[in-house]
């Protein structure tokens, strides 16, 4: 995250003695990092802003074990992908969902999918969309979170093994183990349609 004109470790320093508008530069700064993270990892029920006002304060308070071995936008990144985690543990609820909890649209492009060998057609995207992020949601945190990394966002393995903090080995495994998890799903809402 480069931005000219922006100097870092000298808004850093002046943070650190408590300079307000030092604070409010530095927020600025690193919202469209911030702000990207939660829109992408963001709890149901839970206001965007009020998760970034979180990861901010958190980012705040431990400004002082910020060594600088990693760079700063890495550190705020990796505060927020865990902000998001423990937010999405909190909830610990994942719904089950019956054919008849799909929106009309969901439900034929389910329909669709299962009943035909091409694509679904383009117009019918969003609803594709909002029914994988239905199944996504029963999911625990772990597997929903390697698989948005991973499949929805295309980061590669080494990304996402820095940014939570597993090692490569783990994050395929928990990749394998997270596709079978949700085709189980699919499988047994297509069951259930049948039935």
């Amino acid at each position: 995250m480069v931005d000219e004109g922006f100097d870092l470790p000298a808004c850093l320093g002046r943070v650190r003695e408590r300079d307000q508008v030092a604070a409010r530069e530095l927020v600025e700064h690193l919202y469209p990092l911030v702000i990207r993270i939660v829109r992408s990892h963001l709890p149901r029920r839970v206001a965007e802003e009020d998760l970034a006002q979180e990861i901010f304060l958190k980012m705040f308070t431990r400004l002082d074990q910020y060594k600088g071995a990693v760079a700063f936008s890495h550190w705020v990144s990796r505060i927020a992908v865990t902000t998001c985690i423990d937010q999405l543990r909190a909830q610990k609820r994942r719904p089950e969902y019956r054919w008849a909890d799909l929106s009309e649209k969901e439900a034929e492009v389910l329909d669709q999918v299962l009943t035909s060998e091409g694509e679904v057609p383009a117009n019918d995207a969003l609803a594709a969309r909002e029914l994988v992020y239905k199944l996504l949601g029963q999911l625990k945190v772990e597997d929903r979170l390697v698989i948005r990394l991973l499949d929805l966002e295309q980061r590669s393995v080494a990304e996402i093994s820095e940014l939570t903090g597993w090692n490569p080995s783990l994050v395929k495994v928990r990749a394998f183990r997270a596709r079978g998890k949700l085709k189980k799903l699919f499988q047994e809402l297509e069951r259930k349609e049948r039935s």
